[in-house]
């Protein structure tokens, strides 16, 4: 007999889930709505069902606003060579890194990949924003991204690393 092990998350790896803040989810959990969800020490345990937590839907206010079910979309990873030339030229600090997660966008100066991903080169079929070459990511892989206000902590943070 094989017991199916349910796989759980914390608040802030819900909150991404869902697409929405990590206080949301605490609401959510204060008020009792996600189910199965059980506080151990200080610490919420949230159970996934098909990949994501299952969210009771309230009998008040607007309709809710979260996630139904897992995404599948790729992100994808690409540095902007226009900034990097306008940053040097300009002497400034601007973000480089474009994180581009479903119809979600970000810029960043580094990211972090948890997982799996790939680099790819499509001279010929570039992505919309006119990348030729990207990191593509799956869905389920966390991507962190950092912004930095002052390059000098890049650089300290890689000498550290290759100490």
């Amino acid at each position: 007999m094989v017991l199916n092990k349910i796989i759980t998350v914390g608040t802030t790896e819900a909150a991404r889930l869902l697409s929405i803040c990590t206080q949301r989810v605490r609401h959510l959990l204060k008020e009792g709505r996600i189910i199965g969800a059980e506080k151990v020490g200080r610490f919420w345990q949230i159970p996934l069902f098909s990949g994501i937590p299952k969210v009771i839907k309230g009998s008040r206010g607007p309709k809710s606003t979260w996630r139904k079910r897992a995404s599948t979309a790729l992100t994808h990873i690409t540095v902007n060579q226009h900034v990097i030339r306008s940053n040097k030229k300009n002497e400034e600090n601007e973000p480089v890194v474009r994180v581009q997660q479903g119809s979600r966008t970000s810029y960043c100066h580094e990211v972090e990949i948890t997982g799996k991903c790939r680099i790819i080169y499509s001279p010929y079929n570039p992505l919309g924003c006119g990348a030729r070459v990207w990191i593509e990511v799956e869905s389920d892989v966390a991507v962190k991204p950092f912004i930095y206000a002052d390059m000098s902590q890049v650089v300290e943070k890689h000498i550290v690393a290759v100490a």
